[in-house]
């Protein structure tokens, strides 16, 4: 009986941390892809040899075929060489389980996806516990995201830095608004606001702007500010930033469980339909707040009879993307709601950005994302300057970063303007002892900062990079 297969490519090893994932669903080809890109010495692991040929005739990795909780499995592997082990396998209990015995043989770190709502309860306890670096849970991570865009529905993304304390808040540009038309230079003056427009998408461009860039109507903007001054300014400029009310979800699996507990403990009525009588039982029970609907979400006259006409915001959990998408265009056509759309799959995505579908949300993203900030950090050999957070931006063509500066360094005690900052970035906000300032060119970065940087220049490990 086979047990065990590598597989690899011919292909050169790359430089870089030697990283094994286990698992290889939609977030570990994600991260493969990812990671492949930033150079790291990848090996993975999965029951299905199919999946683990296809991995290694794509990619530049290892592969093998086993079971990544097996103490043998992981040794043949290579584990002992490993520098970080990723768990990101659909069960919860054998990724914890394969993080533990990962940590017993070998001097890595370890991050586990864990999604079931019981495990998140007592994420600190186990990550202390178990000693991982990190316990990542997708599914919770969309909904604390999705809550923010509710909090301020005029925003089609609402990303959060300095611990809530920064916003990058983006927005599209609607016609006849006061913004077609004006430079950049001049907004401050003519809506005064202390913020700065960091990333314009117009059509198909990605583009960080200067002083005199000129706005215009159909241009998606993303600002960075507090989160007070961001709201007086969609306020200013015509934008409703009043939260929603009510929120109807169809669908009651663990998304709706975690959304549906952020919205109320934000004072916002929820309304869950879904179609298992069973699974509304334990709904109700979870979320005794919330009223819950036993029906089909797909349907037509039931959308319209609990309401779908005069209800705030629309979310489609459902497992099925296609599903999602029709019942966000159903809801655009019949209400004016605020509506977000959850993407499980990430192919199609030039397809999916032409729809109407409001805010999107990929938890797959959401997962790697974290997971390769992590690896950043791991992998800054430069100083002491980490990245804290990590957001890719408009499908990955830019990236927001905060770095931590924790020592004098050639970016420090330097006026900005005086800085020679690689093209298209700009230092967008310095979190200075819990204050934010949104920086001129005469400020500088000082020790124990912590500063946002966007830029088109991706796999940035550390604020020295900025530099040319």
């Amino acid at each position: 009986m086979l047990l065990s297969k590598f597989y690899h490519s011919s292909q050169p090893a790359a430089k870089g941390l030697h990283i094994m994932i286990v698992g290889c669903g939609k977030v570990g080809a994600t991260l493969v892809e990812q990671l492949g890109k930033e150079g790291h010495d990848i090996t993975v692991i999965d029951t299905d040899p199919d999946i683990i040929q296809s991995m290694t005739n794509t990619y530049d990795i290892m592969g093998m075929v086993g079971n990544g909780a097996s103490y043998s499995v992981q040794i043949e592997a290579g584990i002992a060489d490993t520098d970080l082990f990723i768990a990101v396998t659909g069960s919860d209990e054998l990724n914890l389980l394969c993080c533990t015995v990962a940590k017993q043989v070998a001097d890595c770190a370890a991050i586990a996806r864990v999604r079931t709502p019981d495990y998140s309860k007592e994420s600190a306890y186990l990550r202390e516990k178990l000693g991982l670096a990190l316990i990542i849970n997708p599914e919770l991570e969309a909904a604390i995201e999705a809550s923010r865009i509710l909090l301020l529905p005029s925003a089609l993304e609402v990303a959060s830095f300095a611990h809530g304390q920064a916003e990058m808040v983006k927005f599209k540009i609607p016609e006849n608004s006061q913004l077609d038309g004006l430079s950049l230079i001049d907004l401050n003056q003519k809506v005064e606001s202390n913020l700065l427009v960091c990333v314009v998408e117009r059509e198909d461009n990605v583009i960080i702007p200067s002083g005199q860039f000129v706005l215009q109507k159909d241009d998606v903007i993303s600002f960075v500010s507090t989160p007070k001054v961001a709201k007086s300014f969609l306020s200013k400029i015509g934008f409703n930033i009043r939260q929603v009310k009510n929120a109807m979800i169809v669908g009651g699996g663990r998304a709706a469980i975690y959304l549906g507990d952020q919205l109320l403990k934000n004072g916002i009525n929820v309304k869950i339909i879904e179609q298992d009588k069973k699974r509304c039982e334990e709904l109700s029970i979870l979320l005794p707040k919330a009223i819950i609907i036993n029906g089909d979400g797909s349907d037509e006259d039931l959308l319209r009879e609990e309401g779908i006409d005069s209800v705030e915001a629309f979310i489609p959990l459902t497992g099925i993307d296609e599903e999602n998408i029709i019942l966000t265009l159903f809801a655009r056509q019949f209400s004016n709601a605020k509506v977000i759309t959850k993407i499980n799959r990430i192919n199609f995505k030039s397809v999916i950005g032409k729809l109407d579908l409001g805010s999107i949300m990929f938890p797959k993203y959401i997962t790697s994302e974290a997971i390769i900030a992590y690896v950043r950090a791991m992998t800054n050999t430069i100083g002491k300057n980490n990245i804290r957070t990590l957001y890719y931006l408009v499908d990955r063509k830019a990236e927001a970063l905060e770095f931590e500066v924790e020592e004098e360094s050639a970016v420090t005690g330097v006026p900005l303007m005086d800085l020679k900052l690689k093209p298209s970035l700009l230092v967008t906000c310095i979190n200075r002892n819990g204050k934010i300032l949104i920086p001129s060119g005469t400020d500088t970065i000082c020790v124990g900062d912590t500063v946002i940087v966007v830029t088109v220049n991706t796999g940035f490990n550390d604020i020295l990079d900025i530099l040319l």
